[in-house]
């Protein structure tokens, strides 16, 4: 057997619990990005921590988007959408694009800047990354929609700030500076 021959499916496969399956993945930290898309009224968006890289040459992102999501008819319509890695301090970003409050479409864009880059999906400012991509291709599979996108900008933040986490059902902050750990504290930093 190569690399490429399929595998065949098991005849009878195991069914895995779905709250043991949940309660499992919540205990692999992941990193919190915005994916966004589609242009003025259209906008909307999500908070996910499934996006990847998929492949560097050519440069390509891979995210799962559930099926129910407002934002997979836009990625579809407008054939773009932006990775957007949250900072440390973009915390109520991730609240609005999973929609903390009710808030829906181009209200989730309140609370920050927003420029464009190639595609015209919008870019946070502020983010430690953005990764513009074009849609590639749409996968179907069980509850979500495989998104895949070939990168058509990118742009870096300035890195002065630690990254945002969701671990076990809530946002941790990382790599954050012990100047910043010490002024939270209430601690004058040494």
């Amino acid at each position: 057997m190569n690399a490429l021959t399929p595998v065949p499916l098991a005849a009878n496969p195991l069914a895995a619990d779905a709250n043991a399956f949940r309660a499992a993945m919540r205990q692999l930290a992941g990193g919190v990005s915005v994916v966004t898309a589609g242009i003025g009224e259209d906008r909307t968006g999500l908070t996910a921590t499934s996006p990847v890289s998929l492949s560097v040459d050519p440069p390509t992102m891979l995210l799962a988007v559930n099926r129910s999501a407002s934002a997979l008819p836009v990625i579809a319509a407008y054939r773009h959408f932006a990775v957007n890695l949250l900072a440390a301090d973009q915390q109520v970003v991730a609240e609005n694009f999973a929609g903390k409050g009710g808030l829906k479409g181009p209200r989730r864009y309140r609370d920050a800047a927003w420029t464009t880059l190639a595609t015209c999906a919008p870019i946070l400012e502020g983010a430690l990354a953005s990764v513009d991509c074009e849609l590639e291709e749409l996968i179907e599979r069980h509850s979500h929609v495989i998104v895949i996108g070939r990168v058509a900008a990118v742009r870096v933040g300035d890195a002065k700030t630690g990254a945002l986490a969701y671990w076990r059902g809530g946002y941790e902050r990382l790599g954050t500076a012990p100047a910043e750990i010490s002024l939270s504290a209430g601690l004058a930093a040494y």
